[in-house]
């Protein structure tokens, strides 16, 4: 898909972080755009950031909002629903809503598991269900990108849970990938897979559910640590969101923006290879 104008896109986690550059990177490609969030003031504040309308690089149509949890397939599928009617069509789906939680995996509440594994693999198992069938049935080009991280391809102390998830996002794209291949359809998949970045997801428990508050009572060394390395990233999330873009045009599947990491991939699979005990990726 390295024609993007006039496509039309669908962001879930679309009003912060992440999920609000690449809205903004699609914008300037000229697509038509469909935001998804809990969070509809953030929703607001995305659309508030795009192009005006009728400039040249902006998308095709006002932007589409939807009130969005990701982790219900039944709100998901509504979104898909909505997205086909008011556009026609679905041409680019991020799967992009994401979540995190941190320490000792002994400590971890059930809470802890059911929320992040709720919204980080079950918003893309819900995503993949409810739209890829809609975007195999019309025949046409089209690419799925699914947000993972390098925590898809590492084992970080302190950080079973979200790891446990990722890695799962990682092997069901590739799972997607293969069977797309085997029913010889034309769309892509990529996995977007950045290390640290300066999102807000060190603070996502402000959507967590009341019902799932339940936190590990040994979170805050864990928790502290990772709001210390993402606001330190040397990339932006404006920056992942173009490198995203660039990696769909040009059909990766693996789109990693920090390749400072693959050391660490490589270390992991030289230890699997040859059958060493892990080590720590963390200094």
């Amino acid at each position: 898909m390295r024609e993007l104008t006039g496509k039309v896109a669908v962001v879930t986690g679309a009003a912060s972080g992440i999920g609000r550059e690449i809205a903004l990177a699609c914008a300037r490609e000229g697509m038509r755009l469909v935001l998804a969030d809990l969070d509809l003031a953030g929703l607001d504040a995305t659309i508030a950031l795009l192009p005006p309308a009728g400039n040249a690089a902006s998308a095709a149509a006002a932007p589409l909002a939807v009130a969005c949890d990701v982790s219900q397939a039944d709100s998901v599928e509504r979104l898909a629903r909505a997205s086909f009617d008011a556009c026609g069509d679905v041409h680019l789906l991020f799967n992009n809503a994401g979540v995190a939680v941190g320490g000792p995996v002994w400590a971890a509440t059930i809470e802890d598991w059911q929320w992040s594994l709720g919204v980080n693999l079950m918003g893309v198992v819900h995503g993949i269900r409810s739209f890829v069938p809609r975007m195999l049935e019309r025949g046409a080009d089209g690419h799925i990108v699914n947000t993972a991280s390098v925590a898809g391809f590492i084992s970080v102390p302190g950080s079973a849970v979200y790891c446990a998830s990722k890695h799962a996002v990682v092997t069901l794209s590739e799972c997607l990938l293969h069977d797309l291949a085997l029913a010889k359809s034309p769309l892509a998949v990529s996995v977007l897979a950045p290390a640290f970045v300066d999102t807000g997801i060190a603070d996502s428990a402000r959507n967590r559910p009341a019902a799932l508050a339940a936190t590990n009572p040994l979170a805050g060394p864990f928790e502290a640590r990772m709001r210390r390395a993402t606001r330190s990233g040397r990339l932006t999330a404006a920056d992942v969101a173009r490198l995203t873009i660039e990696g769909v045009k040009e059909g990766r599947f693996y789109i990693i923006p920090h390749p400072v990491i693959l050391p660490s991939i490589e270390t992991r699979a030289r230890e699997i290879l040859e059958g060493r005990t892990p080590t720590s990726p963390m200094p």
